[in-house]
């Protein structure tokens, strides 16, 4: 376990690391015996940091929940972090690539609560329950730590991806809103284009076999810590894809078919 010093540092040096867009080297390697407790600790330090500056969490994302994503990253086991005010963007938006070190877009279904979710015990029932309604997301994700070491290649660890914010740093949200009880969410897809070219497709069934499966983990994963999921949260369920690279100029399209349609530019 890492001294609450230690801890501190690395959340500073994450904090200043997406401000700044300059990569860190992985803390798993300076640090050995980092466990996954001490990447929730790096990323709790961190939101402290960024509430500081007046921001708030609007929500939650778990990762790593598809079996796609996890060979994409080399990471076998979910993570979550939390989604701040300053990171969400509506469809049609032109986006500033400043704000990201590697921007990669993964295409998701967001679940919008109206009940509150507190574990231990909640089930994908409880979860569809208390869902308003399912909306379809772009996820940004970005690596304020290196995904490789720059000198091994080595794989950053599921610990550095955790204190990472879980990679997380956008979201783009639109489409249609639909009750979770209207449609089958599992056969819920999308085609992910890049400059009218399709990069991915995927159904959400990919995603722990449905959606709502990972966010009663979720609910399930935080009660240990007297937190809970809260009325009028957005709650990312995962991505069904694999992440596909962005830069300047690209434009990014993603068609849900009936659940309609998300687009933007990085500009």
């Amino acid at each position: 376990m890492l001294t609450p010093e230690v801890i501190q540092q690395l959340a500073r040096q994450l904090y200043d690391a997406r401000k700044k867009r300059v990569q860190l080297r992985h803390f798993s390697k300076q640090h050995p015996h980092m466990t996954i407790e001490d990447g929730y600790s790096i990323q709790r330090e961190w939101v402290k940091l960024e509430r500081a500056d007046g921001h708030v969490i609007k929500g939650r994302k778990i990762g790593l929940t598809s079996r796609a994503m996890q060979q994409a990253s080399q990471i076998n086991e979910p993570d979550y972090a939390p989604l701040m005010d300053d990171m969400f963007f509506e469809t049609g938006s032109e986006i500033p690539v400043e704000k990201f070190i590697a921007p990669r877009v993964e295409v998701e279904l967001a679940f919008i609560l109206d009940k509150p979710l507190k574990g231990p015990g909640v089930t994908l029932t409880q979860v569809l329950n208390a869902t308003a309604y399912v909306i379809p997301a772009l996820e940004i994700i970005d690596a304020r730590i290196e995904q490789f070491d720059r000198e091994t290649k080595a794989p950053r660890k599921v610990f550095d991806t955790i204190a990472d914010f879980a990679a997380n740093a956008g979201i783009v949200t639109g489409g249609r809103p639909v009750r979770p009880d209207s449609v089958d969410l599992r056969w819920a897809g999308a085609m992910l284009y890049k400059n009218a070219v399709i990069e991915e497709t995927g159904l959400a069934a990919g995603v722990l076999n449905h959606p709502a499966t990972g966010v009663a983990w979720l609910a399930n994963k935080i009660a240990p810590y007297d937190e809970q999921l809260n009325p009028g949260d957005l709650v990312l369920g995962g991505s069904f894809t694999r992440p596909t690279l962005a830069t300047r100029g690209d434009v990014i399209h993603a068609d849900y078919g009936p659940l309609g349609n998300l687009t933007f530019r990085f500009v």
